[in-house]
């Protein structure tokens, strides 16, 4: 409707503009025989038309700019480099192509010196399952921003067993970082039982995120070496695909996720099978969330095996040991807190050179068998645990399995001279006490007796006073603070 009123508006214009053209050209005519008022008349009409053709807008609208090329996201869909999604055909060739035209994709800036920002590039896999006979590897260091997702990988016959499908590395490198910000998200990959899944070497701010890695080797689901700040997080890992029961368990071998570096972090992740859970050789790490049941205990394996003796200083908060402990060698400055052990599951601390601090084993739960299993054990095979200092094990709730601490308490009710509260049941460390606070309560009216600490070796606390008398002996000792 709007369109038809001002089409009718126009027509209007023109026919009065024509008129007004028209009286002008007639007044230009006879001119001549005008009186000067009718020739000043005249003259202002022809202003007036001239008046009118200047406001009218043109009949005919000027042609529209045309739009400037945008360039098109940097998607590189491995279809169309020729990989064969239903998994038949070998597809390494095709997706290492689509990795190189992704490295050599524009730039946009630098994050770490020598790293050219991609610019959030994405090669997308496209929802199939790829047949994989070699490492996938970016062409040479020195890229960053870039994601791989969306399908799934698998490990041919042939392919080698000591590599791993997708490898963040360069040995030939001499940046301090050779990536960094490489995201590896919603990935199936399959090992084959012939290598590893993911290799992160020296890398800098590496995601791994929801991701299923199976039938790995006798080797890692997934290496973090060197470099900072790894994050797995939401993921699953087995070298077997079971629920838990299996017969073969007793053979399961490898390790699911192997920390060589500083500064990463392990989240809401579950192992379902490996002989290892979760390696660790480096510093500044934390698992929060991780569901261990990869290789029972009494079958030989291991939930997370920290092997960093006299310097471990990591975090295990929050997190679920299932029939699979923990192992510390000469821990100093551990924290392991708000964790749940099922099934007899316990820590261990391994004596190397015989040292242990600043450790927190606190505010967990642990629930066995009734069998009597010690919540946490200490392995003296090569020195015993002669420094020991700030180790606090505490606070923890214990069903069907032996309460073990660093602080003890016990009474003990007697007439004599001489009371022994005995603390060995329940102390970590044996003849170990730094600290002793004790009550003696004297039954008997109007007694007063002299009395006295003589002795704490072999976790005995001895109390004596100078008279028989019947009391009650309260003790509070501490072996680490």
């Amino acid at each position: 409707m709007e369109i038809r009123k001002s089409q009718v508006v126009m027509l209007v214009l023109l026919a009065i503009m024509s008129l007004m053209v028209s009286q002008v050209a007639l007044a230009e005519k006879y001119s001549g025989s005008m009186a000067p008022h009718d020739r000043q008349i005249a003259e202002m009409q022809a202003l007036k038309a001239s008046l009118v053709r200047r406001n009218l807008p043109p009949l005919v609208s000027p042609p529209p700019t045309p739009p400037q090329a945008v360039p098109g996201p940097r998607v590189y869909q491995v279809i169309s480099y020729g990989a064969d999604p239903t998994g038949k055909l070998d597809s390494t060739n095709a997706i290492l192509k689509a990795m190189e035209d992704a490295f050599e994709g524009p730039n946009h800036g630098v994050l770490m010196e020598g790293i050219n920002d991609l610019g959030g590039a994405r090669i997308d896999l496209q929802g199939g399952s790829y047949l994989i006979s070699r490492p996938l590897r970016f062409p040479s260091a020195g890229v960053g921003n870039l994601l791989i997702s969306g399908g799934t990988l698998r490990a041919s016959n042939d392919f080698p067993v000591d590599k791993y499908l997708i490898e963040l590395k360069d040995e030939s490198s001499k940046l301090q970082y050779i990536f960094e910000y490489i995201t590896l998200r919603d990935l199936l990959i399959d090992c084959n039982y012939r290598g590893g899944a993911i290799a992160v070497v020296n890398s800098l701010r590496t995601s791994i995120d929801n991701c299923y890695i199976t039938r790995f080797g006798d080797t890692n689901g997934i290496l973090v070496k060197k470099g900072h700040e790894t994050y797995i997080r939401n993921s699953f890992l087995g070298q077997h695909i079971t629920a838990g029961g299996d017969r073969g368990e007793r053979n399961f071998s490898g390790t699911a996720v192997n920390l060589m570096g500083n500064d990463n972090a392990v989240t809401d992740t579950v192992i379902f099978s490996a002989k290892i859970g979760v390696m660790i050789t480096g510093q500044a790490n934390l698992l929060s969330g991780v569901h261990c049941y990869n290789k029972a205990t009494g079958f030989g394996g291991t939930g997370i095996y920290l092997k960093l003796p006299g310097l471990t200083q990591n975090r295990i908060v929050n997190s679920y040991l299932d029939y699979t402990g923990i192992v510390a060698e000469d821990p100093v400055q551990l924290q392991i807190s708000g964790t749940f052990f099922l099934g007899d599951a316990f820590i261990l601390l391994k004596a190397i050179t015989g040292v242990v601090r600043g450790v927190n084993i606190v505010d967990n739960m642990f629930s066995g068998s009734g069998n009597g299993v010690p919540i946490v054990q200490l392995d003296q095979t090569n020195s015993g645990f002669g420094d020991v200092d700030q180790v606090v094990v505490d606070r923890n709730s214990v069903n069907g399995m032996a309460v073990k601490s660093t602080v003890g308490k016990g009474s003990v009710y007697g007439n004599g001279t001489s009371w022994t509260v005995d603390l060995n049941p329940v102390l970590l460390f044996p003849d170990m006490i730094k600290h002793v606070q004790y009550t003696l309560v004297a039954s008997e009216a109007g007694a007063f007796p002299v009395h006295a600490l003589r002795n704490v070796t072999e976790n005995r606390v001895v109390i004596e006073t100078n008279a028989p008398v019947t009391a009650d002996v309260h003790v509070t000792v501490d072996q680490g603070i």
